[in-house]
């Protein structure tokens, strides 16, 4: 067989092949979600995209006699170290032929970055972050992903668990159902938690968008900053964050819970494009904003991107009083269904909302560590 070869990429026409590469692994798959191509560039722009401020990377195409059969990328998140104490590197960005050599010559190629860079663990699928799409799809296959959650074929887990990785947490996906989340139960748990903590909610609002950008970001890195791998967000990464999700943030979706006027907890869930997007086969700007446009009322999903409250809150049952709050207001705003995605296995509490509310765990994610 021929010898599998390995390169980094270094100009804008590999950048094109890096990204495209993915229409030769899923052009078949009913369930692949084509991204914009202007959004994969936006990731993976080292000189642009502020993750890269305190990151290095490193992405590579692997090929056998001429032809694309691979791709990497070798990641070492500063801030992660800094958080965390550790010397974990990344692996993300993985696509690979149903090979085992070629798999194992991507991974080769980023344990060598990563060790080189004094890591001591490769950790992943990351792509580049935790903040990003993370994760190995390991069950759910039948269903298409939800927006911004990763997606992949059955064998990734085989090449990656053949290379001596092994699992080091799970991430759950759950879905709900306006029909059967509701319950004597729920509503009057819901009710007895308001009072008590004097909790309100609100809507953001877009006319002071920045300002509440700013809430948002305060309230995220103390909210999540215990939470297993969390890494906080700089103020640049999230107010790209923000700019990128504007356009289609429903405000009445992103909500502040208030305990007797202070703001306590937020949570964010998004319109499923990835419905709409589904159609959009070639990844471009263009016909993907036709697609969102003529196909809005088939989206009848909403992902819940993030939700928590300050660490003094979360035994009082506000987390759950604010998940409770996101279907309410989803309901008349035509979403049929919710996707909570992800939670950590090991987050009792969310898990435990979840299935109180009947909550369906229907996928689930792999993070994956080898020491190097």
């Amino acid at each position: 067989m021929s010898t599998v070869t390995v390169r980094p990429v270094k100009t804008s026409s590999d950048t094109n092949a890096f990204i495209k590469f993915l229409w030769k692994i899923y052009k078949n798959d009913p369930h692949w979600v084509p991204p914009l191509l202007m959004d994969r560039k936006k990731l993976m722009d080292r000189k642009k995209n502020p993750f890269y401020q305190h990151a290095d990377a490193e992405f590579y195409i692997a090929e056998r006699n001429g032809e694309m059969v691979g791709r990497i990328g070798a990641i070492v998140n500063h801030n992660h170290n800094k958080e965390h104490n550790d010397k974990v590197g990344f692996f993300g960005f993985f696509e690979s032929i149903d090979d085992q050599s070629v798999a194992t010559t991507l991974f080769d190629t980023a344990k060598n970055f990563l060790k080189s860079h004094g890591m001591d663990t490769m950790r992943g699928p990351a792509s580049p972050s935790v903040n990003d799409e993370i994760g190995l799809l390991i069950e759910g296959f039948q269903y298409s992903p939800a927006v911004l959650m990763p997606y992949n074929p059955p064998y990734y887990a085989h090449l990656v668990e053949a290379y001596g990785f092994h699992k080091v947490m799970d991430l759950f996906s759950y879905k709900l159902s306006q029909q059967t989340v509701y319950s004597e139960k729920i509503v009057r748990a819901n009710d007895i938690v308001k009072r008590r903590q004097g909790l309100t909610f609100r809507s953001l609002d877009m006319k002071r968008f920045e300002e509440e950008v700013v809430r948002i970001k305060d309230i995220f890195n103390r909210a999540w900053q215990k939470n297993w791998g969390a890494v906080p967000m700089t103020g640049e990464e999230i107010e790209a964050l923000a700019a990128d999700l504007k356009p289609v943030v429903v405000p009445d979706l992103v909500i502040f819970a208030e305990s007797k006027g202070k703001t306590i907890g937020f949570a964010l869930s998004l319109p499923d494009i990835n419905i709409a997007l589904k159609h959009n086969k070639k990844g471009r700007l263009l016909p993907g904003l036709f697609h969102l446009m003529t196909k809005k009322k088939q989206i009848d999903l909403a992902r819940v991107i993030v939700l928590g409250v300050l660490p003094e809150y979360l035994n009082t049952g506000a987390a759950g009083a604010l998940f409770y709050e996101t279907a309410a207001r989803a309901k008349p705003l035509g979403y049929d269904y919710g996707e909570a995605s992800w939670v950590l296995e090991n987050n009792v509490m969310m898990n435990r909302a979840a299935e109180a509310m009947n909550g369906e765990l229907y996928k689930k994610y792999r993070l994956y560590d080898i020491a190097i």
